[in-house]
């Protein structure tokens, strides 16, 4: 194994998997600022109820190549907070995402920054954070 360097990979525009009690998974971006997991929710998503019944999450982020052997991975728990949205986190976040153009987004996106439908921040400071590089060569 190799070192991995945590902010680095983490600032990656990947897609997370989120698990909450029940047990359930589901794909989230994410923003990582300064140690701590941004996930955007609203009243529109299960997962907001599901972690203000019960905080405790797992979240995955990893990246597995079989052509190239690449296999990183970051694996973080803790108990997630729910928060008031900011709009300026909330375009740093969908910017990684979907480019700095809010014009080509759909729709949705544009409306949580722009409309009050509800949008919330899933805050996740880590308790466990365990990261590997698990690359191999082809």
């Amino acid at each position: 194994m190799t070192d991995l360097d945590v902010d680095e990979f983490l600032a990656q525009p990947l897609t997370a998997r989120i698990a909450t009690n029940g047990p359930t998974v589901r794909p989230v971006w994410y923003l990582w600022e300064d140690g701590v997991f941004w996930l955007l929710s609203g009243p529109w998503a299960k997962l907001l109820s599901r972690v203000r019944e019960d905080p405790r999450v797992a979240l995955v982020i990893d990246v597995c190549d079989v052509t190239t052997g690449l296999t990183r991975q970051v694996i973080a728990r803790g108990k997630a907070t729910v928060e008031p949205f900011d709009v300026a986190r909330g375009r740093r976040k969908l910017t990684r995402y979907l480019g700095p153009d809010e014009s080509l987004w759909d729709n949705r996106f544009r409306r949580y920054l722009h409309d009050d439908v509800g949008t919330v921040w899933l805050r996740l400071v880590p308790e466990s954070l365990q990261a590997n590089d698990l690359s191999y060569s082809v």
